[in-house]
């Protein structure tokens, strides 16, 4: 197995894989309980669409870990999963039979660009600028989050999109304990750190009962049968559902691809010319994942950035998205005592994780504004409107723009041409509900 994963080319071990293994785990399980909830905005069955997404999770990072031998975390993606419930089902008034089809259409297609290479060759288009611009949009992006969940930061109002939580709420005052928890044990270099963090503050919480402990912890999972290959494709076959499709076709490339150079730069998996070897591999998992999450009867799969957190303890092989797929495998039986992990235990993780990931803003040309703004618009739009691909999309559009009007055109790749052609067929047909 050691030489399976390569442990020797990426200097780790088992117990370093295993614990990044779980700590990515930790940061990700909440999908199961909120991917279900804001689908059932659609009308699709809460628990039946809990084992979808668990079902879903399982066959994507498991394939991950075997297949493409990356420490990453695959499941239904947050965003995707809202489009399609507010906007798809709720504003355009589509079932969300019809809207799993734009699903499994996408992911056909992406299978195909990948197997073609494409995607691949697009990949490497994107100029370096952009490519560390992904991670520091997506650290920041996931310390939003992260603040969100603790309580410190809230939702405000139309002057002042946000503001300050209530500090004096106790939720608030132990997710910032396990926040100082987390950076104490980093600074004194203790193994584990960010999963320490994440279990103590949960038994605090415990403790204090905030949240009961599960009355239930083994537990049947529900039928599948309602969501399972439910997809109505005679319900997609009209123009005005070119749009959704495009959408959701964009949306999971630029996701997928942002999250996959942005989470290989923080792991050291990038090769000289910050590109990662054989990223047709992860490519294909994330565009078959897709296509089973339809089957499953859920929505677009991918890689998740909370992977990073894996990453920080260490994360370098498929041995870790094992690890993952096997504790998701439990969740299936186990899910009452694996889903009382509250988001302010998780939040302080991804506030450091968050962190960690601004370090490739080091790289920026700050002194060529061409390549300066273009990544400026990628990492301060996907904060402001809480949206990866918006932010990525904006770079892509903004990197031609810029060049063109600046007469540096021949700086301009044909892969580049690609991205910022469909980012503004993104913009064109983007349901603006």
């Amino acid at each position: 197995m050691r030489a399976f994963f390569e442990f020797e080319k990426h200097q780790t071990d088992y117990q370093t894989e295993i614990l990044a293994g779980l700590t990515t785990f930790f940061t990700v399980a909440y999908i199961i309980v909120v991917n279900p909830a804001i689908l059932s905005a659609a009308g699709i069955p809460r628990e039946a669409s809990v084992i979808a997404t668990i079902l879903t999770a399982i066959f994507g990072t498991l394939l991950m870990g075997l297949y493409a031998k990356r420490p990453f975390a695959v499941a239904p993606y947050m965003g995707e999963n809202a489009f399609i419930a507010y906007t798809v089902v709720q504003a355009l008034g589509y079932s969300w039979q019809t809207a799993l089809a734009s699903i499994f259409i996408s992911g056909v297609l992406f299978t195909i660009l990948t197997l073609s290479g494409l995607r691949e060759w697009l990949a490497k288009a994107v100029p370096r600028t952009l490519k560390h611009s992904f991670s520091v949009g997506i650290g920041l992006f996931l310390a939003f989050i992260g603040f969100n969940d603790m309580g410190l930061v809230t939702l405000g109002v139309p002057d002042a999109p946000v503001r300050m939580g209530d500090l004096s709420h106790i939720t608030t005052m132990v997710s910032v304990a396990g926040l100082l928890l987390i950076t104490v044990l980093l600074i004194l270099r203790t193994t584990g750190a960010i999963l320490i963090g994440i279990l103590f503050t949960t038994a605090l919480f415990i403790v204090l009962n905030i949240i009961p402990f599960p009355e239930t912890l083994v537990s049947l999972p529900p039928s599948l049968a309602p969501v399972f290959m439910q997809i109505d494709f005679q319900g997609a076959m009209t123009w005005g559902f070119i749009g959704v499709i495009t959408s959701v076709l964009i949306m999971d490339f630029v996701d997928t691809m942002g999250t996959l150079i942005g989470l290989s730069s923080r792991a050291n998996l990038l090769d000289e010319e910050e590109n990662l070897p054989q990223i047709e591999k992860p490519m294909l998992v994330d565009a078959l994942s897709t296509i089973a999450a339809s089957l499953f009867g859920t929505t677009t799969a991918g890689v998740y950035i909370e992977s990073a957190a894996g990453i920080e303890q260490g994360g370098k092989t498929g041995l870790t998205a094992v690890v993952i797929a096997v504790l998701f495998a439990c969740a299936l039986f186990f899910s009452p005592l694996l889903t009382i992990v509250p988001p302010q235990a998780y939040g302080p993780a991804l506030v450091v994780v968050g962190m960690f990931m601004l370090q490739p803003v080091t790289r920026f040309d700050f002194d060529d504004y061409s390549e300066l703004m273009p990544g400026f618009l990628t990492v301060a739009l996907m904060i402001f409107t809480f949206n990866i691909g918006i932010g990525i999309t904006a770079g892509f559009i903004a990197y031609v723009s810029i060049k063109v009007l600046t007469g540096r055109i021949r700086e301009i790749s044909t892969g580049m041409w690609i991205l910022a052609v469909l980012s503004l067929t993104f913009y064109l047909f983007y349901p603006y509900h």
